[in-house]
């Protein structure tokens, strides 16, 4: 079992949603393999990589970032075209969180305003792309530490659902992988499984 982190609109706090591996079969397994290489605690984006972990390191913490704006978005506008989701997410991620945008649109819920990236910390990273079929895919895992103090839900009548004892600040690990490592290594990156971090939020933004 997976378990993935996934931001609630109702609660603004991270809701844990239980995903077999076995039940994607329409989409690429999730990551098996382990980090085999650490990278520093904050990652350096800087605009010439100095070796291939760096590298990952700038294109997954973007394809992080690039989730969260998609997701957002597709929260926000209920028109737009949940297919936008497999430009940032893959795997099991991807299966939780159509699931989960494709029930609050059936209940007529919206979001208003966008999610904060406060910090992104990078724990490991691994390039081993010996098996994609099996999962064995370059993966980076990435601490993230999200603010939704300035997100709000609505219902169908346009009225807020949000509680008044959610918590705005959260951690969550992700792993994002590359299963087009060999053919992309830049921009294959995608959100493959997210799990909430029981440790003190940050601060606010």
């Amino acid at each position: 079992m997976n378990r993935l982190g996934l931001i609630s609109w109702a609660t603004g706090t991270v809701m844990l949603a239980a995903v077999s591996a076995c039940g994607a079969s329409d989409t690429d397994p999730p990551p098996t393999s382990e980090p085999s290489s650490t990278s520093p605690s904050s990652p350096t984006t800087s605009a010439s990589p100095s070796s291939p972990s760096d590298a990952a390191t700038a294109d997954a913490t973007d394809a992080v970032r690039s989730y969260f704006t998609v997701v957002d978005q597709l929260r926000s506008d209920p028109a737009a075209d949940l297919k936008q989701l497999k430009s940032v997410a893959t795997s099991a991620q991807l299966n939780a969180v159509e699931t989960l945008i494709g029930r609050q649109r059936d209940e007529g819920q919206r979001q208003t305003g966008a999610t904060a990236i406060n910090e992104l910390q990078v724990q490991s990273v691994n390039l081993d792309n010996s098996d994609p079929k099996a999962g064995k895919v370059p993966t980076v895992v990435i601490d993230v530490c999200w603010d939704v103090s300035k997100v709000d839900v609505l219902d169908k009548r346009g009225k807020s659902i949000v509680s008044p004892d959610r918590r705005d600040t959260g951690w969550t690990r992700y792993t994002v992988a590359n299963y087009d490592y060999a053919a992309d290594p830049t921009g294959g990156w995608r959100v493959a499984t997210g799990q909430d971090l029981k440790q003190a939020p940050c601060a606010a933004s």
